[in-house]
């Protein structure tokens, strides 16, 4: 730290901890006190925090500078404490610093309630926030000025300070930082116009989203409206035609009820006129018809005596009919009696060629069945010279029974060995590998994503690689597994491991920028540590054993971890262990430890060379617990293969035997076989000679039943001539009857029909005689013709007219009347929807001019700074406005683009592709370009630091120092765990060092200037 001989301001800050009463102490050295030096702090800048009983602190007051404020200190001591002090005290949600989501969990442990109070810089008056908690039921009290009040109000004074603790762009704690790269464009934008635009362009922003909205929504209608009033005017335009022609057809019809209302007065006229001829014409018509009706008599009676003549012809050709039809059935019948008698001639024959064919069957049967005797006679001759079997039937027996005595002994062995193997789940320890794999996908999808396209793809690569530590590591004894698991972090379980770095570099790209997954590889080093050995013996102290021997894993992964976490050198010991620890943690050597339950780490002052311990409990396995016991698997599977090699080798032998026993067996008792198939056979012989059919016999019986059915056909074939006769006879006088009625018939119709004429003639004179209307006439039209021509001329021509206009209806006319009414409103509803949307239009354009110019200079300010900071090291990024549609203003937002390496191009900065230490500097630079042009108070960023490289971490710390200690700038706390050695440091910060352990000085012996003389004298000499 620069020296100074300004006046420090200092704190006191006392805590208790578990295992003794440590005091801590917070100065403040390189700017002048609050009295001397008020001018500089910006409105709203924090002038003191005191806190009560808060996390880690029972009782501290932080007094920090206008400028850059340095918070360090280590881990644990209470640095992060500040920073959830600033925000709890500032009215700030649990959520944004990312811890407990109960206030009441940031009261220290064992106390009832805390306090937080904030002083702010503000002209006319400075302004005092008091905020007490109570962990009995989550609830706070608020103070401000020392008057009680409501959090709305403590909210409403910080929002007038211009103070946002829930903006990542002012305040970001540890929890947070990762979250700052996950922003956004959109986010980032509003975090940035809230931070550092002026307090109206966010104002102005979301006002233009909103008129956007509204635009858009007005734009839908109106598209609507119109779309709907187009298709009413087309539907109205195509209706108009029908419309026109429903009125021309109506003009029509009232013509046409005109003239059919004329027509029977031109009627009777023209009938009157005609009367007096008609009357006349009258007269001679009843002569003619008396003369017809005379004429006609002579005929009717003629027809009359020819009916009478077909009525007694008629009744004789039924007769006929009738005879000749009782005589084709009786041929029929006899025709199927003869039918079947040549059926059943036929039926006998083929009894005989049946028997015929049967006997040449049955002589064929004979004379192979004598010669099958003969052959089975020489089969019987050979074997009769063969040895005799009985004696290598024994023998073989004897043999397969020691055969079945070993293979039951194996059979016993394997059972055994089964047993075992059950015991062990050697079934199941495919399935538990499958387990382990289950619970990565579970707890880290990505990773488990990756693991799959690594199997599918392995041959891209050409060195080693490891899938996830968790699945290659098995610890020997699944009660160990808790000390490893608990030893080696979860990101570096789910791992890859790969023995080349270009390896790496390509699996990454592939993984992480291509399919986006969020995955984690580490190389192994290039000298293989897997074989160290550990520092000392210390069997003493009760330990039985090394991290390293409690698992196996591929050389690779296991030359990692011994490099990375020491395995092979931390020891693992007992109760006995535990019960020396006072004395165990002295050794020098020993840096982690575990005992039954618990892990030890010991550290040592570089400075006192004491020792501070902390322990903490071992917690249970979760993915390494599942282990198997490789080697024994192996034992066991080969003793099954042996015992299944020799059963295989036993099987085929007694094959071997049963076959050759079977063969002989088979060999003894064919000769009986023999012998009683040749019995068999001969007894089937005489059998079947004695069996042997009279074929001339049979030939005779046949030809006497033919001979006996042949006389009944002739006695048919007769009486069916006969018939046949006498149904001829029959048929021809039925014919000279037809022909004699046909005569008659065709007399008759010639009369009628004549009669007929005559008949027609004379109804015609009735109708004619009998058809006298009169009618009479009151009224004339004159418009319309008066003849009657004319007017059925008219009628028919306007009928005509009228019927081209087909399918209307008085529906269509109601409709187009209607729809014309709705297309009158819809015009006048258009016309004010298009005066809103125009109206709209104007109010955006206003606001976007008062938007997006100032916003524009203002992004233009932010990137010359952030690019500056970049090109200072060597490095390019820059910061634009980015949007796809200039007219989506919800869809405006800040991109930031990084390049690290001069062969890459620009990339977008995500929470993917970037590294973490990336991600930091990237962030941190964005933070400081704002720094100068910040309307907050101050700015908190929280270990954004640690992921840095150190050549980065160097110049990004110059470059905090040089921007947040400018006159121009507001307050800035930054906190870190740790710095580097030899920083350039400025005379307008300042450095707040939290100190937290039982060898501190109590606060009323912590001199400064002391401490600032022996480092001189240290220097010196």
């Amino acid at each position: 730290m620069g020296e100074s001989s300004k006046r420090p301001r200092l704190s006191q800050i006392s805590r208790n901890t578990q295992t003794s009463a440590s005091r801590a102490s917070v100065f403040r050295g390189g700017h002048s006190d609050i009295a001397g030096g008020v001018g500089t702090f910006v409105e709203g800048s924090i002038l003191r925090i005191t806190m009560r009983n808060f996390l880690t602190y029972d009782f501290s007051v932080v007094h920090p500078g206008s400028n850059l404020n340095m918070i360090v200190g280590a881990n644990g001591t209470g640095k992060s404490s500040i920073v959830c002090a600033i925000c709890l005290g500032l009215a700030g949600k649990t959520a944004i610093l990312g811890r407990g989501d109960k206030v009441g969990l940031y009261v220290k442990r064992g106390c009832k309630k805390g306090s937080i109070e904030i002083e702010l810089y503000k002209n006319g008056g400075n302004v005092i926030i008091n905020r007490e908690i109570h962990v009995e039921n989550n609830q706070s009290l608020w103070m401000l000025n020392g008057r009680h009040c409501s959090l709305k109000q403590v909210e409403e004074e910080v929002r007038t300070l211009q103070i946002q603790v829930s903006n990542l762009c002012q305040f970001l704690p540890q929890e947070k930082v990762g979250e700052f790269a996950k922003m956004s464009q959109i986010e980032l934008l509003e975090a940035t116009e809230k931070s550092v635009g002026p307090p109206e362009m966010y104002e102005y922003h979301c006002e233009l989203k909103n008129f956007r909205s509204k635009e858009r929504e007005l734009e839908n209608v109106l598209k609507e409206k119109t779309s709907f009033l187009e298709k009413a005017k087309q539907r109205n335009e195509r209706n108009k035609l029908d419309v026109n022609r429903y009125y021309e057809k109506k003009r029509h019809l009232d013509v046409i009820e005109l003239l059919e209302k004329k027509k029977p007065w031109v009627e009777y006229e023209t009938t009157r006129k005609e009367l007096e001829g008609v009357k006349k014409e009258r007269e001679e018509a009843k002569k003619q018809l008396l003369t017809l009706k005379q004429a006609q008599a002579p005929m009717l009676k003629k027809i009359q005596q020819i009916d009478e003549k077909l009525k007694p012809i008629e009744a004789e050709m039924k007769a006929k009919t009738a005879a000749i039809k009782e005589a084709s059935q009786k041929c029929k019948q006899k025709q199927d009696q003869l039918d079947r008698k040549h059926k059943e001639i036929d039926d006998i024959k083929q009894a005989l060629r049946m028997k015929q064919i049967e006997e040449e069957d049955h002589q064929k049967r004979i004379v192979n069945t004598r010669r099958t005797i003969e052959d089975l006679k020489v089969e019987l001759d050979k074997l009769g010279d063969q040895l005799d079997t009985t004696l290598l039937i024994s023998a073989i027996s004897v043999e397969l029974k020691e055969i079945q005595e070993r293979t039951a002994r194996i059979e016993a062995e394997k059972a055994d060995l089964r047993r075992e193997r059950d015991n062990k789940k050697l079934n199941d320890m495919n399935n538990l590998m499958n387990m382990k794999e289950e619970k990565l996908r579970t707890r880290h999808r990505d990773t488990h994503t990756a693991l799959l396209w690594l199997r599918e793809n392995r041959q891209l690569f050409r060195g080693n690689i490891h899938e996830p530590m968790m699945l290659v590591i098995n610890v020997k004894d699944h009660q160990n597994a808790k000390y490893v698991e608990n030893h080696i972090s979860f990101h570096d379980l789910r791992a890859f491991v790969f023995q080349r770095k270009d390896d790496m570099e390509k699996f990454l790209v592939e993984v992480r920028d291509k399919m986006n997954l969020k995955v984690n590889a580490i190389s192994a080093p290039e000298v293989s540590c897997s074989g160290r050995p550990p520092s000392r013996n210390i069997e003493r102290f009760g330990f039985f054993t090394y991290l390293r021997e409690m698992f196996n894993a591929p050389d690779e992964v296991m030359s990692y971890l011994c490099s990375q976490y020491k395995v092979h050198d931390v020891p693992v010991g007992n109760e006995q262990t535990k019960a020396l620890i006072n004395t165990v943690i002295q050794e020098p050597y020993l840096k982690v430890l575990y005992t039954t339950d618990e892990r030890y780490t010991v550290k040592r002052s570089i400075y006192s060379n004491k020792t501070s311990t902390s322990n903490s409990a071992v917690q249970k396995s979760q993915y390494l617990i599942i282990t198997v016991d490789a080697e024994e698997r192996r034992q066991l599977e080969q003793q099954l293969r042996t015992l299944q090699t020799e059963f295989a080798a036993l099987n085929r032998h007694e094959n071997e035997l049963l076959s050759e026993k079977k063969r002989l067996s088979e060999l003894k008792g064919k000769k009986k076989q023999l012998e009683q198939k040749i019995g068999t056979k001969q007894d089937s012989l005489r059998q079947m000679e004695q069996n042997v059919i009279d074929l001339k016999k049979v030939e005779e019986q046949t030809n006497a039943k033919i001979k006996a059915v042949s006389f009944q056909k002739v006695t048919i074939v007769s009486v069916l001539t006969a018939e046949i006769k006498t149904k001829a006879k029959l048929s021809m006088e039925k014919v000279y009857l037809a022909l004699e009625t046909v005569g008659l018939t065709a007399e008759k119709n010639k009369l009628e029909n004549d009669c007929r004429e005559g008949a027609s003639e004379l109804k015609t004179m009735d109708q004619q005689l009998a058809s006298s209307v009169v009618f009479v006439s009151t009224q004339a039209f004159s418009k319309l013709p008066d003849t009657l021509d004319e007017v059925d001329s008219m009628l028919n021509e306007e009928r005509s007219r009228a019927e081209c206009f087909t399918g209307l209806s008085e529906n269509v006319v109601e409709e187009y009347s209607r729809r014309e009414q709705e297309i009158e409103h819809l015009e006048k509803e258009l016309e004010k929807k298009i005066a809103d949307l125009n109206a709209y239009r104007q109010n955006i354009s206003e606001a976007k001019e008062r938007w997006l110019i100032p916003l524009k200079q203002l992004i233009e300010q932010i990137n010359d700074k952030f690019s500056n900071f970049f090109r200072s090291m060597q490095c390019a990024g820059e910061v634009d406005l980015h949007t796809e549609n200039e007219e989506e203003y919800d869809k405006y937002g800040i991109r930031i683009r990084v390049k690290f390496h001069s062969s890459t191009q620009l990339h977008e900065l995500t929470a993917h592709h970037q590294s973490g230490g990336e991600r930091s500097v990237s962030t941190m630079l964005y933070l400081m370009a704002l720094q100068e042009l910040n309307r907050c108070p101050f700015r908190v960023v929280d270990e954004i630091n640690q992921g840095m490289d150190p050549i980065n971490e160097r110049r990004v710390f110059d470059i905090v120092v040089q921007t947040a200690c400018k006159e121009t700038t507001s307050q800035y706390f930054f906190i870190t765990p740790k710095l580097l050695q030899n920083l350039q440091y400025a005379e307008e910060m300042t450095v707040l060092c939290v100190h937290n352990g039982p060898h501190m000085l109590p606060p009323d012996k912590w001199d400064i200037k002391a401490f600032i003389r022996r480092l001189e004298r240290k220097a010196r000499a």
